[in-house]
This record gives C-alpha cells, structure tokens and sequence, in this order.
C-alpha cells in the first residue's frame, strides 16, 4: 500500500497538502464527492514529474465518493498508506451533527479492514475557552455546540487507538490563513479580500486581543513531516504556528501595508454580527464561536517544534506571501 489518500479534495488543506505530498514524489489520491485537480495542484505534479528519474508521472488521481457511505468510504480508501480526514463540511452545525458521526464512523471502520493509517486535521473547538495557551495536553472543555461535538470524534477516534484497533493521530491547527485559503479562513475573507478589493478590512468582536494562526503551508508541510515519521503515530499534535500572536488590528496593519491600502479597518460587535445572522445563515453559525475572537486566542505548538526542529513561518512572512497571493489573483 502506497497512495495517500485526501478525503475531503477542494478544501484549502487538502489542496495544499497534495501539492506538498507530489513535491515529494508521493501518489496522491483526492477524494469527495465530486473530485476535481486543481490548477496548481496540475503544477506541483508537473514539476514534481520533471524530477524524476524517467519522467515517470506523478499526476494525483481522483476517486468520487460520499463519505457518510459506508462502502463508498471503504472503496476510497483501499489501497492506502496514509489517510488524511481533511473534509470540510459547510458551516451548520445541523449538517455538522447529521454527517460527521457518519463520516467518522466509516473512516475508522474502513481504516481497520485495509489496515490504513488515519490522520484527522482537526481544529481547537473542543477546548473552548482557555486562559491560557492551548497544548496537546489541555482538557476538553467545549464552550459550543460545535465543540461538543469535536470532542465526541476526538475521544472515539483515540479510544480506538488506545484499544490498538487503528494506527492514527490527530493534528490539530489554529485558526488559518495563507494563499488559497480564501473560501473558508475569516482572515482571508475579512482582511486579504476586502483590502484586495478597496475595502476597509473587518475583524470579529476584538481586535485588541492576540489571535494565533497557522499559516496553511506550514500545516501541510507538518502533515507530510507526521506521516513520514514512525514515532508520530497514536497521538495528538498541534500544527506548527508562529508564537507571538499579533492582534487582529497589528494583522491588519502588516497585511495592509502588503496591499498597499490604507490601515483602517471595522470590529464586527457581536450585535452586528446577530443582526447579521438573521439574513445569512453562516454569519448566524458564528455567534457560539465568538469567544475565540473576545479572548486572548493562543496556540501551542512547541512539541511539534521541537520534535522536528521546525520553525514556523513568520507573521510578517506569511502575511506578505498571501497579500502577494491576492495580488496576483491567486488568493481565492
């Protein structure tokens, strides 16, 4: 078994973490439901294919699959090495409780019959608010309806690995951002996008409080590192993330400058964002979530750091890489 397989093909992470594993001359494998290979996914695999010793293609292949299937699932993922749960499902927590029980259940379950490893990108709801800087060892304690239910995929997913059923871990990433990442990361939308297009930036609640993020290149990066490594498996890991947090407004300030527009930007209250939410039903998805904008937001990542001597990106280098992205039109 060779492929690394990508359930969840489109999204940001998926995307990025295919051209990271064709970089390295890995057969990828893109699953969802309606599977596609996007352009600069073509590109990793072409300049990948020139590297090798023949020429011998490295184009990833696409399989089409509805994950909440149970043996649609298991066909996806026959044949793997690793398997990367990267699925993105839209942002209501009524879609949320109805499939990821299901999507859950068959990974792992497919993952037992062909003996595949399994790494689950995961964020940091099950947390919920903390007063300090979140680690691997920090306590669930979910502040949200989405959180609970994190915490419920996360706790069955490790209890079957300490039962030895599976070989599998969780890595884990902060809120994100980077080149592509403008479809689902708040970032991307709020500040990249509208200074792209003349706007004056927005941020959530509070933008006097730091706000980690992982830079998404790293992120795929640190998944390839995971799965490469034998040591890695049966535990949880939280994606290298710069330290230092800025503040959504010293975000704003850097990102601006990238651009070139001018630094002034609008703090969403948490009014607004209920009034909102009365007309756009993600916007209403936010509500339960905006502690993490209210209150310091700091994420931990020195046990990955210093297992694999990684330094993370840097604000100001990330930020210029996606303000460049945008600039160049690739940043959606």
């Amino acid at each position: 078994m060779t492929v690394h397989t990508i359930l969840g093909a489109g999204g940001v992470i998926a995307d990025t973490l295919a051209k990271e594993l064709l970089t390295h001359q890995l057969p990828v494998r893109l699953v969802s439901r309606n599977p596609t290979i996007p352009k600069s996914v073509h590109a990793a695999a072409a300049a990948a294919t020139a590297t090798t010793a023949a020429g011998t293609s490295v184009l990833p292949t696409t399989f089409a699959a509805d994950l909440t299937d149970p043996v649609q699932t298991q066909k996806a993922i026959e044949g793997s090495a690793v398997v990367y749960l990267c699925v993105g499902l839209p942002y209501r927590y009524a879609i949320w409780r109805q499939h990821w029980p299901l999507i859950i259940d068959n990974t792992i379950e497919a993952c037992k019959k062909t003996g595949s490893k399994l790494i689950f990108f995961d964020n940091v709801y099950m947390y919920g608010r903390t007063d300090g800087p979140m680690t691997e060892e920090t306590p669930y304690d979910p502040s949200s309806r989405k959180g609970d239910l994190r915490a419920r995929l996360a706790t069955q997913l490790m209890s079957e690995v300490r039962k030895g059923n599976i070989t599998a871990m969780i890595a884990r990433s902060a809120d994100f951002y980077g080149p592509g990442a403008g479809k689902t990361s708040i970032p991307d939308i709020l500040v990249f996008r509208r200074l792209r297009q003349a706007q004056k930036a927005q941020w959530l609640v509070n933008a006097a409080v730091p706000h980690s993020l992982t830079y998404t290149p790293d992120a795929a990066r640190a998944l390839h590192i995971l799965a490469s490594d034998d040591n890695a498996w049966n535990q949880v890991w939280h994606l290298p993330t710069a330290g230092s947090p800025l503040t959504g407004a010293e975000f704003i300030q850097k990102a601006a400058a990238e651009i070139g527009r001018p630094p002034g930007y609008t703090v969403l209250s948490k009014w607004m964002i209920r009034l909102g939410g009365l007309f756009d039903g993600t916007t209403r998805e936010l509500n339960e979530m905006l502690y993490q904008y209210e209150f310091d937001y700091l994420f931990d990542s020195s046990k990955f750091e210093r297992a694999y001597r990684f330094q993370p990106t840097s604000y100001e280098e990330g930020i210029k890489a996606t303000a460049n992205a945008y600039m160049s039109g690739t940043g959606f």
